[in-house]
């Protein structure tokens, strides 16, 4: 196993940087932009729902203590998370896992995705609950929604966590579209889509291991996306890279953790390091070696370093 390093969180640097080695083996399965393949429990606890806008957004909601808002990305629900990292981040949390409009449980009026519009979601979600300012954890394109909803409804947002995202606009470095035009791609058998996906946002041996033992989870995920989904999800995050929030991430008062693989394929690391030197006194940890999927790689640890910046 590999030792992890226990970094400072007794005074805030404007960047904290911690690299870890590649993990050999994961606790828990990834549960990135498809479901996630660890076998899960049939006892997990039924979705609630809030009226938002044109539709219903869906929510799981479990663990007690401060509110955490956990928005996921492309082409996922909140079902799709690693469990294992959601249950560290429920221990001392009260966790509110929606799903976006017009996937999963979630129902809308079919009209665009605007990372905006995802936000204004994620914020009537908290007004209707009651729990604002809660932190708010997005990863992938759920970052942006999570940027784009603390600078939108600052009301709502206390903490920010960002997980392998970037800071939209010209400010953003894009992975190779031929990445991103595969993990889209609906038309292979959902088996194939699941053993790419894997590759793409994780190193190789671990997406191979995790393809034998639970591609079939993937897989079932995959086959229940639609093209209409994907492609009202990527006019969305097209328009994210064209405009972002523009100069106003320099304006962000909220405490703001920023997290990233070293070698994340969909979303360079670089992102990363312009978002702490965007952001006023945002901190920084680097996976060494780990991939878009970070989470799923390192789900205790990333888990115990969120908790801890989320205690400060």
């Amino acid at each position: 196993m590999p030792r992890t390093p226990r970094p400072g969180f007794g005074r805030r640097p404007t960047r904290l940087c911690c690299c870890w080695p590649t993990a050999s083996w994961p606790s828990a399965a990834c549960g990135a932009h498809a479901a996630g393949p660890s076998r899960r429990s049939m006892s997990s606890p039924p979705k609630q729902s809030v009226a938002v806008p044109g539709g219903q957004l869906a929510y799981l909601r479990s663990g007690s203590g401060p509110p955490l808002l956990v928005i996921n990305g492309f082409a996922a629900t909140g079902e799709d998370w690693d469990p294992t990292f959601l249950q560290a981040l429920a221990a001392r949390h009260e966790l509110i896992v929606p799903d976006n409009r017009g996937i999963g449980a979630s129902s809308d009026d079919g009209g665009p995705l605007g990372i905006d519009r995802l936000a204004g979601d994620c914020a009537s979600l908290i007004q209707a609950l009651g729990l604002g300012p809660a932190s708010i954890l997005g990863w992938s394109m759920g970052g942006f929604v999570a940027q784009t909803m603390a600078l939108d409804h600052p009301g709502c947002v206390g903490r920010l966590v960002l997980l392998a995202t970037d800071p939209g606009g010209p400010g953003a470095q894009l992975g190779d579209p031929n990445v991103l035009a595969q993990i889209a791609d609906l038309s292979p058998p959902p088996e194939e889509q699941a053993r790419r996906l894997l590759e793409l946002l994780l190193p190789a041996e671990l997406a191979r291991r995790l393809y034998s033992e639970a591609g079939d989870i993937v897989a079932a995920a995959r086959a229940r996306l639609t093209q209409d989904l994907i492609d009202r999800q990527m006019d969305a995050m097209a328009a994210w890279h064209r405009e972002g929030v523009g100069d106003r991430l320099a304006d962000l008062s909220v405490p703001t953790l920023i997290a990233a693989g070293t070698d994340d394929r969909v979303i360079p690391a670089s992102n990363s390091l312009s978002l702490t030197n965007t952001i006023p006194g945002a901190w920084l940890i680097q996976f060494a070696g780990a991939g878009h999927g970070l989470m799923a790689q390192y789900p205790k640890a990333l888990g115990r370093l969120v908790d801890e910046f989320l205690a400060l």
